[in-house]
């Protein structure tokens, strides 16, 4: 066990490490220092570390395989802005929950995380098409998020893959400085 919890703790690591230097490319360079510190939460990471597979795998999935729930996942999106599911709220006048949108800065956090994890889990392998396939294949018709918040988050996804990580760091960069322009001026 202790094995697994010292490779889970390199995992982690190394994905906080990826996800702070692409926020500082982002421009929100507090968000990425602080991006997932509950993952070394007790409730996060012993769970992930006794269903730690070599870092070919989220240890939440085999988590979910095996017991059905998560406990990890249930703490960890409920701390975590970057996360679509944390992001829902009651609606008064159906009385169910529904997704509201994220703002920009959670957006913009949410695909420094997605790139960072596919580079962490593809290694050598990675090629910027995995973060458009997993997205689409994986999440795009199970999250539970807001349609405005899709379009944003999607429209990242395609200025990387049609212009790159710099043009993409770029507009979210520009788009921060037009928000906080904005503020400046009420």
């Amino acid at each position: 066990m202790l094995k697994k919890a010292f490779k889970h703790f390199l995992t982690i690591t190394k994905h906080k490490i990826y996800v702070f230097k692409l926020s500082i490319k982002a421009g929100i360079p507090i968000r990425g220092f602080f991006h997932d510190f509950s993952k070394y939460s007790f409730t996060e990471f012993w769970e992930s570390a006794k269903y730690y597979t070599d870092g070919k795998k989220s240890p939440i999935t085999n988590c979910k395989q095996q017991q059905g729930y998560s406990k990890a996942w249930l703490h960890h999106k409920g701390r975590n802005k970057h996360h679509p599911e944390y992001w829902l709220d009651l609606d008064l006048n159906d009385k169910i929950y529904k997704p509201v949108p994220m703002p920009n800065k959670y957006i913009f956090e949410s695909f420094c995380d997605h790139l960072a994890a596919s580079k962490v889990y593809n290694k050598k392998k990675f090629k910027p098409q995995m973060v458009w396939d997993y997205y689409y294949n994986k999440e795009r018709y199970y999250l539970p998020i807001h349609d405005k918040t899709r379009e944003k988050f999607e429209f990242l996804l395609k200025i990387y893959l049609e212009k790159g990580e710099k043009e993409t760091f770029k507009y979210m960069r520009e788009a921060l400085k037009k928000e906080k322009s904005k503020e400046n001026d009420v």
